[in-house]
């Protein structure tokens, strides 16, 4: 609990899912084949100790949430990147 939310929830969650979908629309000796990935990611929400009035343990948490978003920040930067340039 902080000042600015009830119930503070400081999880972070990535739901990946990959989808493949196969045909014979080549042709009777080909067969194709088409991919997607769906990323969804919920993070919890940047941390102000001024704004969220914390003092002690929970400023360091929220410190410490907020160096997880950068981080989680820079990976999803990386997988939208072509393979080639990660």
């Amino acid at each position: 609990k902080t000042d600015r939310n009830q119930h503070s929830s400081r999880s972070h969650a990535i739901f990946r899912l990959s989808v493949q979908s196969t045909g014979n629309e080549v042709g009777p000796d080909a067969e194709l084949v088409r991919i997607a990935d769906f990323n969804l990611v919920d993070l919890a929400g940047s941390e102000s100790a001024k704004v969220t009035g914390a003092t002690g343990k929970r400023t360091k948490e929220g410190s410490n949430i907020n160096k997880s978003l950068l981080s989680l920040s820079n990976i999803i930067n990386n997988l939208s990147l072509p393979e080639k340039k990660r």
